[in-house]
């Protein structure tokens, strides 16, 4: 598993929102807020299943800090999934309390979205 260097790791802790564009939808990018747990980028889908960036990340792009198609992925193992799931939303709700929104990104139907953003 890669991980992204120390500079990019700072820069999507303190970005509120990373703008993906997916493979499956090439000219609309997605705006999603990014957390990092213990120097592992993660992502979800507050539409749960129906969000865009569930439905085909694996060639999407953070183009709001720059980087070069980090592919998404989630985790194969369900242990490690619900690593995943908690790490994130522990994040969520440290990063993002202020905002009324917050709660929405920890309900158990979006838990299954948390993908690991990797640089390529």
């Amino acid at each position: 598993m890669a991980k992204f260097d120390a500079d990019t790791l700072r820069q999507l802790r303190d970005v509120r929102e990373v703008t993906i564009r997916t493979e499956k939808h090439p000219d609309g990018a997605v705006a999603i807020w990014v957390v990092v747990a213990d120097d592992e980028t993660l992502v979800r889908s507050v539409r749960a299943g129906k969000g865009r960036l569930v439905q085909g990340p694996r060639d999407g792009r953070l183009r709001h800090i720059g980087l070069r198609r980090p592919p998404a992925s989630g985790s194969g193992a369900p242990g490690e999934r619900r690593r995943f799931d908690r790490k994130a939303s522990r994040e969520y709700l440290r990063k993002y309390q202020p905002s009324p929104y917050a709660q929405s990104m920890v309900r158990a139907e979006v838990l299954p979205t948390t993908l690991r953003l990797e640089p390529r």
